[in-house]
């Protein structure tokens, strides 16, 4: 069965009308573009376009934004009812709110990642369409642009939060249901002892995640993604953004960039990892519980050293 068709079925049969990648739109303005031909038969494609660049990437960059901007609200919410304690899970419970099975749980956050992974699939596959109809590599260049523009929903934080979430409960005793056939699962793996994220839909897709901070180079502690996607632990992250772990990453300048990517603007909506760091917590124990005392030594440090400057502030000294 073609791509195309088995992308229809599965949005089809969702219980409730999400954003999609509109493939058969998206085919028609090709095919226009494939008919506007020069005298000698060749395509007036790829340096410009009328046809294509003033509907095709307009049309799928609404799109993208649309599928990454449902994605990231359903996945925060869910795991706003997953973590809330206190105040906030009795004031979810009164609005109905929260999932208390962890069935449910699970089952929804199952459906999420194979609706971001089967999304990216089809974005994926009518770039490379758009390509070949073109002759060019102008898809490829789309899709590099649009991941600067934080539109790519592979490198929501979210999709890494619900990959750890869904290893974090699937192996609880209310599980007992068996995944879809086109979802391959969730793994947290060890290569020469450091752990990735591996997460396959079909064969076509499989993210790999890399779960070592490449500021302090070992596993990721308390980490946080920023909104370029990469992962990096706190207190790291505010190393490198020149803030203290009392101001938080919000602090940060605008200007400050990522140090892998050199993307600016990416740390005032930098998303804390809390399930990643439970499963890293449970699967490294040795390691985090020794991390765990040094981050506690530099906290306590930089909170002394907050506090005396704002005090000498105050005193005028």
């Amino acid at each position: 069965m073609k791509f195309c068709k088995t992308y229809q079925q599965y949005m089809q049969g969702q219980g409730h009308k999400l954003p999609a990648v509109g493939f058969k739109n998206l085919k028609k303005i090709m095919k226009r573009c494939r008919r506007s031909t020069n005298p000698l038969n060749q395509p007036t494609c790829p340096n410009q376009c009328p046809v294509c660049d003033g509907t095709f990437f307009p049309s799928l960059l609404n799109e993208m934004s649309d599928i990454v901007g449902c994605f990231n609200q359903r996945a925060q919410e869910l795991m706003e009812q997953h973590l809330a304690s206190g105040f906030r899970k009795y004031f979810l419970m009164l609005k109905a709110k929260l999932k208390g099975d962890h069935p449910g749980l699970i089952e929804e956050g199952r459906d999420l990642v194979v609706y971001a992974l089967i999304n990216a699939i089809a974005i994926r596959k009518i770039l490379k369409k758009y390509d070949k109809i073109h002759y060019s590599k102008q898809g490829q260049l789309f899709k590099s642009k649009v991941q600067t523009m934080h539109k790519e929903i592979l490198q929501s934080p979210w999709l890494i939060e619900l990959i750890a979430f869904h290893i974090n409960l699937r192996e609880t005793k209310a599980n007992s249901r068996v995944p879809p056939a086109l979802f391959q699962g969730c793994y947290l793996t060890f290569r020469d002892g450091k752990p990735s994220l591996t997460c396959q839909l079909f064969d076509s897709i499989k993210i790999d995640i890399d779960l070592t901070c490449s500021v302090c180079l070992d596993t990721v502690f308390d980490p946080v993604s920023l909104t370029c996607g990469h992962i990096f632990c706190y207190t790291c992250a505010c190393s490198v953004a020149s803030v203290t772990i009392v101001d938080g990453l919000k602090a940060a300048n605008p200007k400050e960039k990522c140090p892998l990517c050199r993307m600016g603007r990416v740390y005032e909506d930098a998303v804390h990892l809390e399930e990643l760091n439970i499963l890293l917590g449970r699967s490294c124990g040795e390691y985090w519980e020794e991390r765990l005392q040094m981050e506690r030594l530099e906290r306590v440090k930089q909170v002394k050293e907050h506090w005396e400057t704002q005090c000498r502030a105050f005193m005028g000294i």
